[in-house]
């Protein structure tokens, strides 16, 4: 069974792991277990509870007023809310309970009942997006089991694939960008995302795909010369060396900056070359791309 860290919740639900602690003092909704060295640890029900203990207590209910809730009142109560932000978040939030729970047909019929609604262009905006952004450091550091990252990880990627193939194609274009993920990297969710939102933006996207040789991106570059070459790297495998894959794409064509995202560099503090820039969070990202 799954367990979570206090640094779990927070990075899942937005309260902080201080707040998490009183609560946790002063009232009964969470009840962590401990590790030998007396570490918290929660399960998938209590993540699911904070989950929406936040939710309610941020659209407006007291703390302690929803200590004395079921969690079935919890749920009723989430279901009367009907602002459009509190519409979208109970989504993304239905999704990460239904991952966590590994009833991957409600974590598909949440998307695809977003998508009829609003289309799948906003499902991928408003709901993948939120979704990927609050759980992602989990699955770079492992804390969401296996199974659970692949199925929803398969799911998301038809999603996101769908809303490429809706978007009118890009025949006459001012920019193309070159997309890839390097050798031993196979995690293209963020990737993908970004070939979405450049095309819509109405750039010109060549989409090589995973676990790239650098010879194959030089190739790529040499006869194209792409505006800019893009890189989001999220959880390679052990045998990927950071610093001699920096070091092949300062070799590249000088004219197609690199921009590199993703949280194997985002904490990098040594030297690039000049034609490499490191976007340090995913929204900075999103940012840069919607300038292109």
């Amino acid at each position: 069974m799954s367990t979570y860290s206090i640094k779990d919740l927070e990075q899942i639900s937005g309260i902080k792991a201080h707040t998490i602690r009183i609560w946790e003092q002063r009232y009964k909704f969470l009840q962590p277990s401990r590790t030998e060295t007396n570490i918290r640890t929660y399960s998938a029900v209590e993540l699911k509870t904070i989950l929406n203990v936040s939710f309610l207590n941020k659209y407006g209910f007291k703390i302690s007023h929803i200590d004395k809730m079921s969690p079935d009142q919890m749920e009723e109560k989430i279901l009367t809310i009907n602002q459009m932000d509190a519409q979208k978040e109970r989504v993304v939030n239905n999704l990460i309970k239904d991952m966590v729970s590994l009833n991957m047909p409600a974590f598909e019929q949440q998307l695809d009942n977003y998508i009829a609604q609003k289309g799948i262009e906003k499902t991928i905006i408003e709901i993948i997006f939120s979704f990927l952004e609050r759980v992602g450091i989990l699955w770079m550091t492992s804390h969401i089991n296996p199974a659970q990252e692949h199925l929803a990880t398969n799911i998301l990627r038809q999603k996101i694939i769908y809303g490429i193939e809706k978007l009118a194609p890009v025949h006459k274009y001012t920019k193309r960008v070159a997309l890839f993920l390097p050798e031993a990297e196979y995690h293209e969710l963020g990737i993908l995302y970004v070939h979405f939102l450049l095309k819509q933006n109405g750039v010109y996207v060549d989409y090589l795909g995973t676990n790239i040789p650098m010879g194959d991106l030089e190739y790529l570059v040499r006869k194209t010369s792409p505006n800019y070459v893009f890189c989001h790297i999220t959880s390679p495998a052990k045998k990927f060396k950071l610093d001699k894959f920096l070091e092949g794409l300062s070799q590249i064509n000088k004219n197609s900056p690199v921009i590199l995202s993703g949280q194997i560099v985002r904490d990098y503090k040594g030297q690039v070359a000049p034609n490499i820039s490191i976007k340090r969070s995913l929204p900075e990202t999103i940012q840069f791309m919607n300038t292109i």
